[in-house]
């Protein structure tokens, strides 16, 4: 592997050409076989895909270690890697790119604590946002910066289609938006003993309506739906492994706080908390292997 020279941290300028875009329709049987093969979760996926305004398949041009001591931030057990990569397809974002780019990343050291380090024409999937051009560098490269230091995947066939379906979704009118919080709520009972009803109004980072509905009947049974936008009627449960499963179960916080349900008696705010673990517990958890970039 080639030591790296410092001018090669620098930001290279753009040469300027145009990569057209992919956007196709993925459909259920595709998207069903995506969540089962590929080695990354849903939720890995949608951290960077909701994040970037960048998406790349590349293969591995060539790499070079970086000094830990000019490596400020990079964690323990982690090496960085000046990379240069040449772009398969751009999947999310607009021109203008070149045919190759530059980024660093870091990387988590193997079973036996040393570097990683990265193979020749090996396909990466990444996730960055571009950087200006600088006045002096290659005029063949563009500079990119991953939207989180790790923000590189492997590529494979499942893992790429898993991330077109989730593209897909977030450019639908009303997409799901991300939720920050609860933002108040009340709890009703019913005209039967048992029965009642809990709707939660949830904060979202576009201001975007979204809200919770968990009606009980009186043999104790409970139905919930959640709505996305202004119209409840007709809300339903979301799919898992779907953008808004994702946005619920790895957005809602952990338990309710009753503080949102100001001047509620106490017994209603009870029934709300037991009905909002029962949405979290038909969500199930949010599993993920890697730590989301922030704002995620």
């Amino acid at each position: 592997m080639r030591v790296l020279p410092p001018a090669a941290l620098l930001t290279l300028s753009i040469l300027t050409i145009w990569i057209p875009g992919v956007s196709a329709m993925q459909s259920d049987a595709r998207q069903a076989e995506a969540a089962a093969t590929s080695p990354y979760s849903y939720a890995d996926i949608a951290d960077l895909a909701t994040t970037a305004p960048v998406v790349l398949h590349a293969r591995i041009a060539d790499s070079a270690m970086v000094e830990p001591e000019r490596s400020p931030g990079l964690a323990a057990g982690h090496s960085r890697t000046y990379v240069e990569a040449d772009i398969v397809s751009l999947i999310r974002g607009s021109g203008p790119l070149a045919k190759r780019v530059s980024y660093l990343v870091d990387l988590p050291h193997d079973a036996k604590g040393k570097a990683v380090k990265l193979k020749k024409k090996r396909p990466v999937l990444l996730f960055a946002r571009p950087v200006a051009a600088g006045a002096a560098g290659s005029t063949s490269t563009s500079s990119i910066q991953l939207v989180a230091p790790d923000a590189q995947l492997d590529w494979d066939p499942a893992t790429e289609a898993q991330l077109r379906a989730i593209l897909t979704e977030l450019v639908k009118p009303g997409a799901p938006p991300r939720i920050t919080g609860i933002a108040n709520g009340f709890h009703v009972p019913g005209t039967l003993p048992g029965e009642g009803e809990t709707q939660l109004f949830l904060d979202t980072a576009t201001g975007d309506p979204v809200s919770l509905t968990i009606t009980t009947s009186a043999d104790g049974s409970r139905r919930w739906s959640a709505a996305f936008g202004e119209i409840v009627d007709g809300a339903g449960v979301p799919k898992r492994n779907t953008l808004a499963w994702y946005r619920l179960a790895c957005g809602l916080p952990e338990t309710l706080p009753l503080t949102k349900l100001a001047g509620t008696p106490a017994e209603d705010r009870r029934k709300a908390a037991s009905d909002y673990a029962v949405v979290l517990g038909a969500l199930g958890d949010c599993p993920r292997t890697r730590t989301p970039p922030p704002g995620v």
